[in-house]
């Protein structure tokens, strides 16, 4: 199965470019996960809510052009899974702001469980209550997830995680040490993950690879020097690990100031 990540930094923009159909084109996949969709179903042109071959479900934020998720399925996937969409989770205090986007896929034969979780995690740095809810955020997605793995679910994890884990993982870290996005406190609760025996897949595979990076500053056009972030990642135990067959920033694709991520594995 091929699973895309991508913050789309609205979905109309990327559709007017021409950028989301492109993607599927190019990639053809499976599932994708968006985040920042910044809209609502009823605003949406017809494609976005019908991409035929494709399921859209959306979870928009109340407020107006701001934040959300979608996810859009692939009409095989329905021949060999049963699939499920939930918009958030036990105590998330974000629910109101659309950033969890949750598929539960359910093997026909097997009946393994999946859980595809692709966020839009919070930055937060707008002031000390905001950023105490970004730690509550945090708290609470890992004990929702570790619940789901102790009831022998796959758990496949990530989207936009808004920080860097590593000083390998943006251009300038000196620069960023402290900061929101690179805060000691967003880093330790990644530590955390890791101690948790959860996985950064793509850093799995790529042990000591620099200067791959997901998000780069459009006013600066940081894009240009490859001066940016990898802030867009996917998360999995082991076994996700394990089931792994590809795993790629696709940094040629334009429309965002994200570009997307792509996962080849077997469910």
């Amino acid at each position: 199965m091929r699973i895309i990540t991508w913050n789309v930094n609205g979905l109309r923009a990327v559709e007017k470019k021409w950028e989301i159909q492109n993607l599927v084109s190019s990639y053809d996949p499976d599932i994708i996960v968006m985040q920042e969709i910044k809209g609502t179903p009823d605003k949406f042109s017809v494609f976005l809510n019908s991409p035929d071959p494709y399921l859209a479900y959306y979870n928009p934020a109340e407020k107006p052009g701001y934040a959300g998720t979608g996810v859009w399925i692939h009409s095989r996937v329905l021949l060999t899974h049963d699939v499920s969409f939930l918009s958030s989770f036990p105590l998330d205090p974000t629910a109101n702001e659309g950033r969890v986007a949750h598929t539960v896929l359910t093997n026909n034969i097997t009946q393994k469980v999946t859980d595809i979780f692709g966020i839009y995690f919070p930055n937060w740095g707008k002031s000390e209550e905001a950023w105490q809810g970004k730690l509550v955020f945090y708290r609470e997605f890992s004990a929702y997830v570790d619940t789901l793995r102790a009831a022998w679910h796959s758990v496949l994890w990530g989207g936009d995680i808004n920080c860097a884990h590593h000083p390998i993982d943006l251009a300038r870290p000196e620069a960023n040490d402290g900061k929101i996005g690179f805060h000691p406190l967003e880093r330790s609760w990644m530590d955390s993950c890791v101690a948790d025996g959860w996985n950064d897949i793509w850093r799995e595979a790529n042990p000591g690879v620099a200067e791959i990076y997901s998000w780069w500053d459009p006013v600066t056009r940081s894009r240009d020097r490859n001066v940016g972030w990898r802030i867009d990642a996917l998360w999995g135990d082991v076994s996700i690990v394990a089931k792994t067959k590809k795993i790629e920033y696709l940094q040629n694709q334009m429309g965002s100031d994200h570009c997307p991520m792509m996962i080849d594995i077997i469910l």
